[in-house]
C-alpha cells in the first residue's frame, strides 16, 4: 500500500510540476532573480548584487521599465549550499517565472546550478562566481552566461603579475578543496606552462581550517617567494597567520576570494597583499564612479567605499542587468530562448567595461563578457582594498 501511494504521488508531482513548468515557459515576467549567500561569512557577496541590481532596476523602471512593464528583482539565500542553489534555481524560473537568473558569490553552487539551467532553459548570468567551466559547460545550446571574472582568464592575469614581482620566478600556489578552487588549478598550471615555468608547490586547505602551517612550511621548503591563492576571507586570514607564525613573508597575490573583509580579519598581517578586481570604489574616482556612488550612498546610507565589501560584485550587477534589460527589448519578448538570443546583440558602456558586444556565439569563451584587459589590481592597505597604483606598493613596483 505505501509503495503503491509513494509511485501515485510521484506520478502526480511530476504531472504537477510538468504542467507548472509548462506554464511558466508560457508565462515569464518581467523579474530577475537571484539565489546567492546572503547569510554566513560570505553574505556580503549577496548584499553587494542586491545593490548593484538595484540601483540598476531603478534607472530601468526610471526610464519606463522594460518592454512598458516595470522590472523587479527576487533573491534567495542559498548560503552557499549547491543543492539549496539548485532549488532557488527552479524556484525562480518555475514559480516566480523571472525571465533571467543572476549568478551569485559561490562557484560550487554556479556550476551546480549550471545543469538546471540549461534543463529549464532560462537565460542565468553569473556576476561574481569564476570558476571557468560553470559556463564553459559543454552544452549546445548554453544558458550559461557571465558578466564577472573568469578563473581561466584569472590564472594567466595573475601568473604573469606573480612572475613580474617573484625574483626567482618560483611560485606555490594555495587553494581551496572546493569546486572553485580544484577547478582553478588546472587553469594555473596551464598559464604557469604557457609561461614556460612550473608551480614549486600545491597545496590544498578546506573551508574553515584553522592551521595552514604544514602547507605553508611546504610552500616555503620548496623555496617559493610568491604565493597565488585562491582562497576565501575567511581561509586567508588563517594562512596568513600561518606564515607569520613560521616567520615566512613571501609576496601573495590572490583571487578575489579575499577581497571582502580579509584586511579586517588579518589586520596588518594582510597589508600588501594583492588582489584581483573587475571594480573598486576605493581611491579616486571618476565622473561616471562618482555619479553611481552618490547613488548607492543614497538609497543604502553608506558613508564611506570601505562598507561595500565586494565592489566588483556591486558593478557587474549592474552591468548584467542592464545588458539583460537591453537583451529583452531587443528580444521584444520575455521569452527565454528570445532574451538567450538577443544576449549576442547587446553593445553597452558600462560601469565595468565596454561590452562589443557582451557576448560572442561564435566563441564557447565569450559566453564571457568582461574580458581580461579590465582586470585590475588592487591591494589591502591598514584595512582598505585600494588600486594598487594609488599606493605606495604600486609605485615601488
Amino acid at each position: 500500500m505505501f509503495l503503491q501511494t509513494t509511485v501515485r504521488g510521484s506520478v502526480a508531482v511530476a504531472a504537477v510540476l510538468a504542467l507548472f513548468s509548462t506554464a511558466a515557459h508560457a508565462q515569464q515576467e518581467p523579474c530577475i532573480g537571484n539565489s546567492s549567500a546572503t547569510t554566513g561569512p560570505a553574505a556580503f557577496g549577496g548584499q553587494s548584487i542586491k545593490m548593484g541590481a538595484e540601483i540598476a532596476i531603478d534607472e530601468i523602471n526610471a526610464n519606463g521599465g522594460v518592454l512598458g512593464k516595470p522590472l523587479r528583482f527576487v533573491q534567495y539565500d542559498d548560503a552557499g549550499a549547491p543543492p539549496r542553489g539548485v532549488d532557488n534555481t527552479r524556484r525562480i524560473a518555475l514559480a516566480d517565472r523571472c525571465v533571467a537568473i543572476l549568478g551569485g558569490y559561490h562557484s560550487t553552487v554556479a556550476v551546480a546550478q549550471a545543469e538546471p539551467v540549461n534543463e529549464i532553459g532560462i537565460p542565468y548570468v553569473g556576476v561574481l562566481a569564476a570558476n571557468t567551466k560553470a559556463i564553459e559547460n559543454g552544452k549546445n545550446p548554453n544558458f550559461m552566461f557571465r558578466v564577472s571574472a573568469k578563473d581561466k582568464w584569472v590564472a594567466r592575469f595573475l601568473v604573469e603579475q606573480a612572475l613580474k614581482s617573484s625574483k626567482t620566478g618560483k611560485v606555490a600556489f594555495l587553494y581551496e578543496n572546493t569546486g572553485w578552487g580544484n577547478g582553478a588549478l588546472p587553469d594555473v598550471k596551464d598559464a604557469m606552462s604557457k609561461a614556460g615555468k612550473e608551480l614549486v608547490a600545491a597545496e590544498t586547505f578546506n573551508w574553515a581550517d584553522q592551521d595552514m602551517t604544514p602547507q605553508v612550511i611546504r610552500a616555503r621548503d620548496a623555496g617559493a617567494d610568491l604565493v597565488l591563492l585562491w582562497a576565501l576571507d575567511r581561509e586567508g586570514n588563517q594562512i596568513l597567520r600561518s606564515m607569520d607564525k613560521v616567520g615566512w613573508k613571501p609576496t601573495v597575490i590572490g583571487a578575489w576570494g579575499i577581497a571582502g573583509n580579509l584586511g579586517e580579519l588579518a589586520g596588518p598581517l594582510a597589508n600588501g597583499v594583492e588582489v584581483i578586481q573587475t571594480y573598486t570604489f576605493m581611491g579616486s574616482m571618476d565622473p561616471k564612479k562618482q555619479a553611481f556612488w552618490d547613488k548607492l550612498k543614497a538609497k543604502y546610507g553608506i558613508k564611506d567605499p570601505s562598507e561595500i565589501k565586494m565592489g566588483s560584485g556591486v558593478a557587474n550587477a549592474y552591468d548584467a542587468v542592464n545588458i539583460i534589460a537591453r537583451a529583452i527589448e531587443k528580444a521584444g519578448s520575455y521569452d527565454w530562448a528570445k532574451v538567450r538570443e538577443a544576449l549576442y546583440t547587446v553593445n553597452y558602456d558600462g560601469l565595468v567595461a565596454s561590452y562589443q558586444p557582451a557576448f560572442d556565439a561564435k566563441d564557447p569563451e565569450r559566453q564571457d563578457a568582461i574580458l581580461p584587459k579590465y582586470y585590475k589590481l588592487t591591494v589591502w592597505t591598514d584595512g582598505k582594498l585600494l588600486p594598487l597604483e594609488q599606493t605606495s606598493y604600486g609605485k615601488s613596483n
